[in-house]
């Protein structure tokens, strides 16, 4: 058997699936491509997670876009970040040309044109349906991660919860908790330091300079209500595709902290709420993270344990993630090593760096005895990538470099009437869109500071007015008991003594009068 059938027979062997699958294009094999020789993705092991990768202009973005169509068409939900806002199109059909005829024709297969069902969310100012969620549902320890506050500081905050716990104050906006660290660190210092130990002034200034710095990428616009309920996510349509929640962030890549924040509240919740599922045959939701590296650009070490044990977890939910960059290097290891499937686009070697960078991408690759790994990382074409899958048994196929289809759907963004269209018809923008700010921690904070204060004023009031009436009687009884008081009183008493007695008509000698000194 010669090398070219040896190959053939080995990827219809290991990409020729029983259960549901995507076709994702067509083998090639020294630069030869070999139409009706498919590489398929199967949907039962799509809770194993995923790597797209790839230089600019290599087509992932097309490639995540030909993913999430087949899992739609399948009835599949799909959750999608939009980072560069080019992903909008996948809600339109495409159109096919004389290149997309020559692709397909090279694959063995012909291209159809469709539109797929979407939702527009957004953390920010972007049109679409609000995604917001409370400082409580955070929880002390997200919240403290997510601030990369040190162990003293992480026990503050979970006093403060228990705090708001007990006294049956809401927390549910990052106004709310600012107003409870001023209370702890003034006003009600006395008060909670009696029942939940002593408070560190400078634990609770960094703590408020950390938030303030959230706020400043306008996380103040995520953290609120009404929350948004994970379960909406799970959505079919009326023909039975699943419906893409796509989150549109082009306003926030110059604020990681923010859409790691959300993205890892949002797995969480997930998490919490999605019942355990073990494997299925197709999963429950798959998301899409586009430009992944914002995910783990500065985020804490803290921060980073935890998305990637959330990532771990999460597949006993039916939920699979995808992570879509420009270099696999831009994952932490620990996370690379869970991504069962691999769809790698051509790397651009430039620099002493880049090649050491090749090295240990390839030897992320099962071993192949068709393909010079390095080689062909480096040699694929536009639309044309490095495929290895995890086979319904969670065994990897053998490595396969693929000219892949091209999308069904439209391949450049929506227009603003378009979206506007798509926005104004949806359901949750009616449920999420409207403002809530009901009387939480804040409120009511302020509140009780204030009828305290109007307390101590009526206080003073009545405490000013006593002490005006006892310095009044003091007055009056110092002047009373003064010598010149007395003489005073005296001259005042003798001169209406001689009054009246001038009136009865009983008056002393001339010359007592002379003598008494009155004249």
């Amino acid at each position: 058997m010669s090398e070219k059938e040896n190959f053939i027979k080995l990827v219809n062997d290991n990409y020729t699936f029983k259960g549901e699958s995507i076709l994702l294009g067509g083998a090639i094999l020294k630069n030869e491509n070999l139409p009706g020789v498919f590489v398929n993705l199967p949907l039962k092991t799509m809770n194993r997670h995923g790597l797209i990768a790839g230089a600019t202009g290599t087509g992932k973005t097309k490639t995540l876009q030909l993913i999430a169509e087949g899992l739609s068409s399948k009835s599949v939900p799909i959750l999608m970040m939009d980072i560069k806002s080019d992903l909008s199109g996948i809600a339109k059909p495409g159109e096919t040309n004389d290149k997309i005829i020559e692709r397909h024709t090279k694959i063995g297969t012909p291209h159809t044109v469709a539109g797929f069902p979407v939702e527009f969310l957004t953390i920010s100012n972007e049109k679409g349906s609000r995604l917001r969620a409370t400082v409580s549902e955070f929880g002390p320890v997200l919240f403290s991660k997510m601030l990369e506050l040190n162990d003293t500081q992480s026990g503050l905050v979970a006093m403060i919860f228990k705090y708001c716990d007990d006294k049956k104050l809401p927390l549910l906006d990052l106004k709310d908790f600012k107003k409870l660290l001023q209370y702890v660190s003034d006003e009600g210092k006395k008060e909670i330091e009696s029942e939940y130990g002593k408070i560190s002034t400078s634990s609770t200034g960094t703590i408020l300079r950390k938030v303030i710095e959230l706020e400043q990428q306008n996380a103040d616009l995520f953290f609120g209500e009404t929350s948004f309920e994970v379960e909406d996510l799970l959505k079919i349509d009326s023909e039975g595709k699943g419906i893409i929640s796509m989150i549109r962030l082009t306003d926030i890549q110059n604020k990681p902290k923010l859409f790691s924040t959300f993205l890892l509240c949002l797995l969480v919740e997930i998490y919490n709420v999605y019942p355990e599922e073990g494997d299925l045959d197709q999963p429950k939701l798959v998301i899409f993270i586009d430009e992944a590296h914002l995910l783990f650009k500065e985020a804490s070490k803290a921060l980073l344990e935890q998305i990637e044990t959330i990532i771990k977890l999460i597949r006993s939910k039916g939920v699979g993630i995808f992570f879509c960059t420009q270099n696999p290097t831009d994952i932490p290891e620990s996370v690379l090593s869970q991504l069962g499937m691999k769809v790698q686009h051509a790397l651009r070697v430039f620099t002493a760096n880049d090649r050491k960078d090749l090295k240990l991408i390839a030897a992320n690759y099962p071993e192949s005895e068709f393909y010079k790994i390095e080689e062909l990382l480096t040699s694929l074409g536009i639309g044309e990538a490095a495929v290895t899958v995890l086979n319904e048994k969670g065994n990897p196929t053998p490595l396969c470099a693929t000219l892949l289809c091209a999308p069904a759907s439209r391949m450049d963004v929506l227009s603003d009437q378009e979206i506007d269209e798509i926005v104004g018809k949806s359901k949750l923008t009616e449920k999420y869109n409207q403002v809530i700010d009901r009387e939480s921690a804040y409120e009511i904070l302020n509140s009780k500071l204030n009828s305290e204060n109007n307390e101590q004023e009526v206080e003073k009031e009545t405490d000013s007015s006593s002490v005006k009436k006892v310095q009044e009687k003091s007055t009056v009884e110092k002047v009373l008991t003064s010598t010149t008081a007395r003489q005073v009183g005296r001259t005042v008493a003798r001169e209406l003594t001689r009054g009246l007695l001038g009136v009865l008509g009983i008056g002393g000698s001339t010359r007592r009068k002379k003598s008494s000194g009155w004249f």
